[in-house]
Formats: structure tokens, C-alpha cells, sequence
């Protein structure tokens, strides 16, 4: 069976001056069974170009706040470390997939992104600007349940989980505020955050604000959202 290679967005360390990866993301890709490989930082439009008609599908995954400039904000204080190189690298190449519809799975920034990609904004800073007792930001360890969220029944993620409830990690203080109107919410939190969306127009653009691949090897819902995605690119 042929197995698709699914491109993804490099983790940056400006300390080390390196690129660097988690191995879960690419482990949870390759036991769904495909072929996972690290993008360059580079928003050349001719490059990642290039590698859009190459590879099968796209994640985008979690990292540093996204800058408020991309959602028309000023930014505020409480703002942890954005990194410009990977903001407009992951800007440009989410463009180009749009147009292209290539598939694209988002994690916790990657979400994100894609909701700021399309006119949405982002809260900046959950415990100032949206207080709550739901716990968005866990101590280790990440591969455990810290919440639940509620699914939609009229969503893709019920279908592909036959649960309306389960359990998420979290590890985020940025989080969706105004949803961006090429998308819909597939699950939520018990304070009302949006917690998975996805595209309807498009073949697969899903995202979650959890971390699936810190739970794939021990939840069978999330080996799920990584299998759906690899055979969307398949």
C-alpha cells in the first residue's frame, strides 16, 4: 500500500540556533503508516511550492504564540516569545495549501494558525483575557487527560469518534476567540473554548488545540485523528 509522505513544520530553537522535532509527531504518523518528513523554515513561495506538488499532506505543529500582527492586535504584555521566521514561513505555506487543498492537520499552534490564516483572531494571554477553571496550561506529563471536550454530533470528529465526550491533554495559553467563517467547530470545552475545527470545503483541513501526539500511544481516539489524516493524504 503506498504510503504518503506528510511534510512537517520544523520546532525552532534560536538558543541552539536549530531546527529541531519531537519524536511524537513523527512516530504517530508512522504508525498510522506514513512516511513523515521536516520541512525547511523557508516562506520562499517557489520552494514550498515545489514541495506542496511533492508531498501528500501537510501538519502543522505546536510551538510559540502566534504574532498578534498577523490578526490585525497589539500585542500585549503576558505574550510569551514569537518567532517571525516560523510565522511567516507557516503563513505563506498554509496560503499556498488553501489554494492548492492539499490535506492539512493542525495542532495547539498549527490551529491556530490556520484559524488566523482565514480572518480569525486569537485570545493572546487565556488567564487575562479569559479567565476560567478549565486547566488549558498542564504540568507534565503531557500524555494524560486534563479536560474533557464536548464533539458536535453534526461534525466529522463525531463520526470519526462515536463519543460526544472525551478527555484532552492541554498545553496552551493562546487559544481561538473569533472563529474564522471558513470554518466550524468540531468540539469545545466546558468553558466555551473552541477546542477542533475543520474546513468543510476543503478535502481535510482539520485541527485540534490538544496534543495528540503526546496521547496516540496510549488513546485509540487519537491514533484515529492521525489515521484519518494519513488517509486523507493517501
Amino acid at each position: 500500500m503506498h504510503k504518503p509522505v506528510i511534510g512537517v513544520t520544523p520546532l525552532y530553537d534560536r538558543a541552539r540556533d536549530s531546527y529541531w522535532m519531537l519524536p511524537g509527531y513523527f512516530q504517530a504518523l508512522e504508525q498510522a503508516g506514513a512516511v513523515p518528513v521536516m520541512l525547511p523554515l523557508s516562506d520562499d513561495e517557489a520552494a514550498l511550492s515545489r514541495l506542496i506538488e511533492t508531498l501528500d499532506g501537510f501538519l502543522m505543529a505546536g510551538g510559540p504564540d502566534v504574532d498578534p500582527l498577523y490578526y490585525g492586535a497589539e500585542e500585549i504584555p503576558s505574550v510569551n516569545e514569537i518567532c517571525p521566521e516560523r510565522d511567516a514561513a507557516e503563513m505563506t505555506l498554509l496560503r499556498l495549501l488553501w489554494d492548492a487543498d492539499k490535506p492539512v492537520f493542525g495542532i495547539c499552534r498549527g490551529l491556530q494558525m490556520m484559524n488566523v490564516l482565514r480572518g480569525g483572531t486569537l485570545y493572546q494571554d487565556l488567564p487575562t483575557e479569559r479567565p476560567s477553571d478549565v486547566e488549558h496550561r498542564m504540568k507534565a506529563p503531557y500524555d494524560r487527560a486534563v479536560h474533557t471536550v464536548r464533539i458536535f454530533k453534526d461534525s466529522p470528529l463525531y463520526r470519526l469518534f462515536s463519543a460526544d465526550t472525551v478527555g484532552v491533554n492541554s498545553s496552551h495559553h493562546q487559544a481561538i476567540q473569533t472563529l474564522a467563517p471558513d470554518f466550524v467547530p468540531m468540539a469545545i470545552a466546558p468553558d466555551g473554548l473552541t477546542e477542533a475545527i475543520c474546513a468543510q470545503k476543503k478535502r481535510f483541513w482539520w485541527a485540534v488545540q490538544w496534543h495528540p501526539e503526546r496521547l496516540w500511544s496510549k488513546d485509540e481516539n487519537n491514533r484515529k485523528l492521525f489515521q484519518a489524516f494519513v488517509n486523507a493524504a493517501r
